[in-house]
């Protein structure tokens, strides 16, 4: 609907709107009002054009007129609604409620409110905030309709106004508008300061209830034992006893008679305190004055008795008000029953069960969950069901929800998994929110029973309702619920489901080694390595522990999948992790690699191995250092013959200087011969000169005669039969000195050995 407000009144023209002709003047002053509100007018620089206001008044007249006609027509005429607006079947205070609640509180609400409200009476008002969603908006409203002049609140409308604020711990605010209510001529009484007593009582503020109550006084309120009893319930609800104290005898020295319902609160709230010779005082006491005790007096009495395990005491109390002809409540029952669950009594507790029903008193749901916990504690599991049976026959839904846990935990540990699966389905039957903790248990004690199809169907459940992810969840899976479900899933090929159901645990934060390194275990085993290794990465970020079997599994799943790389890149987050692989899973991945030709992959697979001690499988070693020398990896495989001498794993030099030699790989041949001759190896004289022969073949005279040279003086040859054929070479390229060089080198040598050999002969003669 939407309201115009205007500056002067509008004329109307026959000419802008001539469909109109027909209405009675009445009707189109109502149908103007209905477009219009004189209450806030805007400024004259600011009004609309009143031609075109007029036209867009007129066209929604001739609409609203239009429909109505249409309407009219489609009815029975004796059921058509009067000229004017049509009658709205919702009650006017809801309407502004529910325009409180969709809008802002602003001037334009304001306006539209008042323009669908003529007058606002009591009854309005006290309906509206009676019926206001929230108590902001019942505040609102209350300040906006005395502030604007447009009702003038009374008694009635400041009680209720109290009690929202109150309700909604608007403290402060309901103090001030009790205390100014003079103000505004109405008088203060009673009732008003004891719905603010209570107010502070229930949100734990006794000091400021005391000042209330004192202030009464102050400002020339009666108090009678209405205001005390209020005061009462709420010094004893914070146990101040003594304080209690001082009160009731200040009561009584103003004059004022205790009652049935004060001797009630004093010997409730001194059981609270645990003061039990107080409370008999009082008890006593208020039979002194004549006070019959009654129905509720008994109940708070027997509750008293339970408190210090006095089950003899209450049960002649119980007796004592039969006697009197005091029909015993369904509080009484389920007190005494409370007491004897208490003292372990569990047989009179249920005999006292059938009475109340035999006497037609139906027990509620505190009957209930008072006697069922103390039936599973004694052991008394088939009674326990029956009267579960009963409670769900009669639809009673428990407040406290633990007595489901209490007695799923009891049936399975009884062994009567059957009796366990019916407490969740009454748990269901009575719309009671099942929990993770529930299905957990009952999926544990199906897994301990080897039951797995029933505990796969209720993880099925439990993942299909999201009843893991429900932000109102209290009770969580324990690990001994969901790990043996998740490791009978991985061992049986259903590994994908397991990780669905976990990554709902982990959205509660739950990070669980076992089950992780077993969904590890259970996607390498079923061929989907990239999946255990996305878990993997989890772990690593969380800071999760991993199992070495579980990264083997995982490296041996992509060596299968024909994936090497990716298996090498596994076996190091493995080392990484601080696992030690055994030689055989190095072995596969350099021997996987290897084939795969990547052969600088097979060396630092290698270098992993001989780093961490490994040193077996050395015949694929001496495959990957030939086959580094093959490809032109000459310092690398240098690098890596190093690393395994400094390990003690030398390998066989005489075999990779022939391979090399045969092979035509010269200069590779030549820098491992010299790499040798510096560390002073040991070498097979066939080896000097297959690598020489093979430089001579090959013209590479220079470098022969490099190699030569450092061969001789390490005296590792003396007569290799091309040295000849060497140093003729030498003279045909010219290079004339290194060919006499190396013709004195050899004479020399030759020399030294013949007068060694002469002074050996020259020993042995004499």
């Amino acid at each position: 609907m939407a309201c115009i407000s205007i500056s002067k009144p509008y004329q109307l023209r026959p000419r802008v709107y001539p469909n109109v002709s027909r209405l009675q003047s009445s009707y189109s002053l109502n149908l103007l009002h209905f477009f219009s509100s004189t209450h806030d007018q805007i400024p004259e620089a600011t009004a609309p054009n009143p031609d075109r206001v007029q036209a867009e008044e007129g066209t929604r007249m001739n609409q609203e007129l239009e429909q109505r006609q249409s309407q009219s027509h489609s009815q029975n005429q004796n059921q058509r609604f009067p000229r004017g607006r049509r009658r709205n079947t919702e009650k006017l205070e809801d309407l502004i409620c529910r325009m409180m609640a969709n809008r802002a509180w602003t001037t334009r609400l304001q306006n539209s409110i008042r323009g669908l409200v003529p007058v606002f009476d009591h009854n309005l008002v006290y309906n509206v905030l009676h019926s206001a969603k929230n108590s902001e908006h019942a505040l609102q409203f209350f300040r906006w309709v005395e502030r604007s002049g447009l009702f003038n609140h009374d008694r009635e409308t400041h009680m209720k106004m109290i009690e929202i604020l109150g309700r909604a711990s608007k403290l402060n605010h309901a103090r001030c508008i009790l205390l100014d209510m003079p103000q505004k001529g109405v008088e203060w009484d009673e009732d008003m300061f004891i719905v603010l007593i209570d107010s502070y009582g229930k949100n734990g503020i006794v000091q400021e209830s005391v000042k209330i109550f004192d202030k009464m006084q102050e400002l020339g309120v009666k108090r009678s034992v209405k205001s005390y009893d209020a005061l009462f319930k709420v010094i004893f609800r914070r146990g101040r006893y003594m304080m209690g104290k001082r009160y009731f005898n200040k009561m009584l020295k103003e004059g004022i008679a205790p009652t049935k319902l004060t001797y009630n609160i004093m010997i409730w709230g001194f059981f609270l305190s645990l003061r039990f010779e107080t409370a008999m005082r009082f008890f006593e006491d208020m039979q002194s004055r004549g006070i019959s005790p009654d129905v509720v007096t008994y109940n708070t009495m027997i509750n008293g008795y339970n408190r210090f395990k006095k089950m003899d005491e209450a049960e002649k109390l119980f007796v004592e008000m039969k006697e009197k002809n005091i029909e015993p409540t369904v509080i009484s029952y389920t007190t005494m029953i409370k007491g004897y669950v208490g003292v372990e009594r569990v047989d009179d507790a249920l005999r006292l069960f059938e009475e109340m029903k035999s006497f037609n008193i139906k027990p509620n749901d505190v009957t209930f969950t008072t006697l069922i916990p103390g039936l599973c504690d004694a052991g008394k599991m088939a009674e326990a069901q029956i009267v579960l049976k009963e409670m769900v026959e009669k639809y009673i839904s428990p407040k406290d929800n633990s007595i489901f846990m209490k007695l799923l935990t009891c049936q399975c540990e009884s062994g009567d998994l059957e009796a366990a699966a019916d407490v969740l389905k009454a748990m269901i039957k009575l719309s009671i929110p099942t929990e993770a903790a529930h299905y957990g248990i009952l999926i544990e004690n199906f897994c301990k029973a080897e039951m797995f199809d029933r505990a796969i169907k209720l993880l099925d459940k439990l993942v299909e309702k999201d009843i893991i992810l429900r932000p109102q969840i209290s009770m969580h899976m324990e690990a001994s619920a969901y790990n043996p479900m998740i490791q009978h899933l991985c061992h049986h090929g259903q590994t994908g489901k397991a990780e669905v159901f976990f990554r709902q645990l982990m959205k509660k934060g739950v990070l669980d080694p076992s089950a992780l390194n077993n969904l590890i275990r259970g996607h390498s085993k079923e061929g989907n390595p990239d999946s255990a290794f996305e878990i993997i990465k989890i772990m690593g970020r969380r800071g999760v522990p991993k199992d070495a079997d579980a990264f083997k599994l995982l490296v041996e799943s992509y060596l299968r999948k024909g994936e090497p790389a990716d298996a090498k890149t596994a076996l190091d987050s493995m080392i990484e992790d601080g696992h030690l692989p055994d030689s055989s899973l190095f072995r596969s991945v350099m021997e996987s690699v290897f084939e795969d030709g990547r052969v600088q992959t097979a060396s630092r697979v290698m270098k992993s191995m001989v780093e961490k001690g490994v040193k077996e499988n050395m015949d694929l070693v001496a495959k990957i250092l030939e086959a580094l020398f093959m490809r032109g990896h000459v310092e690398e495989a240098l690098g890596r013959i190093d690393l395994l001498m400094q390990n003690g794993c030398a390998p066989n030099f005489d075999s990779l200087l022939s391979a090399l030699s045969e092979k035509d790989k010269t200069i590779a041949a030549l820098k491992l011969l010299d790499f040798c001759l510096e560390r002073d190896c040991i070498l097979d004289v066939s080896s000097y000169e297959k690598v020489l022969d093979a430089l001579l073949a090959g013209g590479k005279t220079l470098n022969a005669y490099s190699i030569l040279s450092k061969i001789l003086e390490k005296g590792g040859i003396s007569d290799w039969k091309s040295c000849e054929d060497l140093i003729a070479s030498l003279n045909q390229e010219g290079n004339t000195k290194q060919a006499d060089i190396l013709s004195r080198m050899i004479r020399g040598g030759e020399t030294d050995q013949g007068s060694k050999r002469g002074k050996k002969q020259a020993a042995v003669s004499s």
